[in-house]
């Protein structure tokens, strides 16, 4: 039996990422039945998903890194997309590497990914080159999430914003109301669909049902964080029912 430890920097309102993130790692357990995982967090303050709170929350980053490495974590996440994509484009490599040191600087080091990172990232390595995604953010910060997708050489046909601005209520959107939703985004000229550009946004109950509906694969920034951390560790990024981009099938 192996144990892993599993980091998160969240913000201080965010409920989902320490749901989502912990019923993933441990569906696995019955096909892999030598892992085990403890999951431990790190709070940045943050109430309002606005870009000005959004940036204040950010510079707190640092100092979460260095309270989960005192915890030798195993793989840490910073786990707010929309906050590293209205840091400018392509900020994600900066915190990544920034926290890395940080934590390495603490005598702890470990391996750092952004749920920021992982979704470009993984959209690039599935070789999607046009998606449609839903997001619970104001237009302004979706299209500070389109053109961050965008500038990482993934085309977003159609974009969807629930319009939800305070971070708590975002936590309690029904993930099912998502199969709805997803009836008014235009997927017709997308290879996949990203059905909750946000981590905060509960999703993990709908991507299977939603990508068996459509026929085309469907995923997350939480579920891409997750197929990240996996890969940091070196164990196989396989969930169970947790959409294409887990189900080992590439």
């Amino acid at each position: 039996m192996t144990t892993y430890r599993i980091g998160q920097i969240v913000p201080s309102s965010n409920t989902t990422m320490e749901t989502e993130i912990p019923a993933m790692l441990q569906a696995r357990y019955a096909q892999f039945p030598e892992e085990r995982f403890t999951f431990h967090s790190a709070r940045m303050r943050l109430k309002h998903v606005t870009a000005s709170e959004l940036a204040k929350m950010d510079v707190d980053s640092d100092r979460c890194a260095i309270e989960l490495s005192d915890a030798r974590c195993d793989v840490m996440g910073y786990a707010c997309l929309v906050a590293i994509m209205s840091q400018g484009l392509g900020y994600h490599i900066q915190s990544e590497k920034r926290l890395t040191q940080t934590a390495a600087d603490n005598g702890g080091p470990t391996q750092v990914v952004s749920s920021a990172g992982a979704l470009v990232d993984a959209l690039n390595e599935l070789g999607f080159k046009k998606v449609a995604v839903i997001t619970p953010y104001m237009k302004p910060l979706t299209k500070l999430v389109v053109d961050y997708i965008e500038d990482a050489g993934v085309r977003v046909t159609d974009a969807i914003s629930l319009e939800v601005s305070d971070n708590l209520e975002v936590g309690k959107l029904d993930p099912l109301d998502l199969l709805k939703h997803i009836e008014r985004l235009d997927h017709s000229d997308a290879d996949a669909v990203v059905l909750s550009a946000c981590v905060q946004m509960p999703s993990l109950a709908a991507i299977q049902l939603v990508e068996d509906r459509i026929g085309k694969p469907v995923l997350s920034a939480a579920v891409a964080t997750v197929y990240q951390m996996l890969k940091k560790l070196n164990l196989a990024p396989i969930v169970p029912n947790a959409g294409y981009l887990l189900s080992g099938k590439f």
